[in-house]
């Protein structure tokens, strides 16, 4: 079963990117990447009529903006020399409109769940290289990690979101043609993106506006791998799932949950808008809380972000 490469992995490549091509990336001023005013905990958001392609709407509850993305048919896994053999067959996938978050959830949204009573807070307060992260202020504004599948899970339900599928995800990233990474074909350098060690930890939400998806979805090529609803399975796209498809089914004693997006630390290929990768995820009939068996995997380099019907 594939999972998130370990740093040790990593480390041969960082060398292959410090050089040319990492232009520094230009960061989304704050007032139009994150809401600056302190929103109103559990209002309901107001529906944004005749939606089109890339429009935003924000929440109420956190503050998040999220992108309107259409009906519409794109071609669903790898067709490049990279592709693995999870992301085959590449097949057309038929979907519904709907919202996903224009950013990764941060630490400062996540701890209004904290405050409000309806999350947990981290695992751990600290990133990959910063021993005060989760509670301190100057990381408001980076994404919150070492969060389990279902901290992340129980933050969407609290925020009246949920997480996407896997192939919203993907479409979200892609669109209707057949790109490479969520910008386009052109190789992955630092102004597109946080990964391959250009920074060895977290980034803000926002700082990439070159790595934008076509919808205008950003941070989808590293910084964080993040949470999806679907159950991991390697041979999916073989069973034929070809309408707003949810993944496979649950399995007796098996939990683990697709990630997307690639992180920091990961290489060029795995940050390929189709990679897929695997991570155990939380087992909720786990009778310790306490538990690993419970909580699942969590770590540095795994956040999420939240859809909307």
């Amino acid at each position: 079963m594939k999972k998130i490469a370990p740093i040790f992995l990593m480390i041969a490549v960082v060398l292959s990117g410090c050089g040319k091509g990492n232009a520094q990336p230009t960061a989304i001023p704050l007032a139009t990447a994150i809401p600056s005013a302190t929103p109103a905990v559990n209002a309901q958001d107001k529906e944004v009529k005749n939606a089109k392609a890339g429009d935003e709407k924000t929440s109420s509850v956190d503050g998040m903006p999220s992108i309107y993305i259409p009906d519409g048919s794109f071609r669903m896994g790898g067709m490049d020399t990279d592709a693995q053999k999870d992301e085959h067959p590449d097949h057309t996938v038929t979907m519904s409109a709907f919202w996903l978050d224009k950013l990764e959830v941060t630490n400062g949204m996540y701890s209004l769940c904290v405050q409000a009573g309806a999350c947990e807070p981290p695992q751990n307060f600290k990133s990959q290289t910063r021993a005060s992260y989760f509670n301190n202020p100057e990381f408001n504004d980076y994404p919150v990690v070492y969060v389990t599948w279902l901290q992340a899970d129980a933050y969407c339900k609290w925020a009246n979101r949920r997480l996407p599928t896997e192939a919203e995800w993907e479409y979200a990233a892609r669109g209707s043609d057949f790109r490479l990474y969520p910008w386009g074909d052109d190789r992955a350098d630092s102004s597109r993106g946080n990964f391959n060690y250009f920074v060895g930890d977290t980034a803000r939400v926002g700082s990439y506006p070159a790595g934008a998806s076509p919808f205008g979805v950003l941070d989808m090529a590293g910084n964080v791998t993040e949470w999806v609803a679907d159950f991991y399975d390697a041979n999916y796209y073989s069973q034929g799932a070809n309408t707003n498809p949810t993944g496979s089914a649950p399995r007796a004693n098996y939990y683990n949950r697709v990630v997307r997006g690639g992180n920091f630390q990961d290489v060029f290929k795995d940050v390929r808008l189709a990679h897929r990768a695997s991570v155990r995820g939380s087992n909720p009939q786990a009778s310790d809380v306490y538990s690993a068996d419970y909580l699942g995997e969590f770590s540095p380099k795994i956040g999420f972000r939240c859809a909307s019907n």
